[in-house]
C-alpha cells in the first residue's frame, strides 16, 4: 500500500466530498434525535473550498480520496482571551482505512495550517456517545471542555 498524503481539496473533489458528508451524517444519525429524517447537508463544500478562512483537506492513497476534514477561522466572543480560534469539522475516513492514523494526519495538517494563520486555540464538537472519536481526539491533545445540554419537548414521554 502506498503512503497516505494530505492535500488541499479542490473543486474537482466536490462529488467525493459530498459522499463523505453523507457518511458523516449517517454516522451521526444514531447519536442524536435532532437531525431531520429527510435528506440533509451539513456543509457548503464549494464555499469552503474557495473561502480563505477555511482550509478543507483530503487524504489520498493510490490516487483515491479516503478522508476529509476542515478548519475554519472563527471569531470568539468578546469575553474570551483568544479573539479567534480554529474550528475543526468534516472529519471522515472511509471504513476500510480507519485505524490507520488517517484522521490524525488530517488533523495535524489542519492544526499546522491554523498555527500558520496565527491561531493558538482549536475546537471541535463530538457527540458524547461517540467514545471512539473522543479517545482519538484526546490522544491528539484535545480535552473535554463544555457539555451542551438539550431538551426537546416533542420527545418527552407522556
Amino acid at each position: 500500500m502506498n503512503q497516505i498524503t494530505i492535500r488541499t481539496a479542490t473543486l474537482e473533489d466536490i462529488e467525493v466530498l459530498l459522499t463523505f458528508e453523507q457518511g458523516v451524517i449517517a454516522a451521526e444519525r444514531p447519536l442524536t434525535t435532532s437531525l431531520k429524517d429527510t435528506p440533509i447537508n451539513y456543509y457548503d463544500v464549494k464555499a469552503f473550498i474557495v473561502d480563505p478562512d477555511v482550509e478543507i483537506v483530503v487524504a489520498v492513497i493510490d490516487g483515491k480520496l479516503i478522508g476529509s476534514g476542515y478548519i475554519r477561522i472563527m471569531n470568539a466572543k468578546n469575553h474570551f482571551r483568544n479573539r479567534k480560534f480554529g474550528y475543526l469539522g468534516f472529519m471522515y475516513v472511509l471504513a476500510d482505512y480507519r485505524g490507520m492514523g488517517v484522521n490524525k494526519k488530517i488533523m495535524d495538517v489542519l492544526i499546522h495550517w491554523g498555527t500558520e494563520q496565527g491561531l493558538t486555540e482549536f475546537k471541535l464538537n463530538v457527540y458524547q456517545e461517540n467514545e471512539t472519536a473522543i479517545r482519538a481526539y484526546e490522544k491528539i491533545g484535545f480535552k473535554k471542555h463544555m457539555i451542551e445540554m438539550r431538551m426537546d419537548l416533542t420527545e418527552r414521554q407522556s
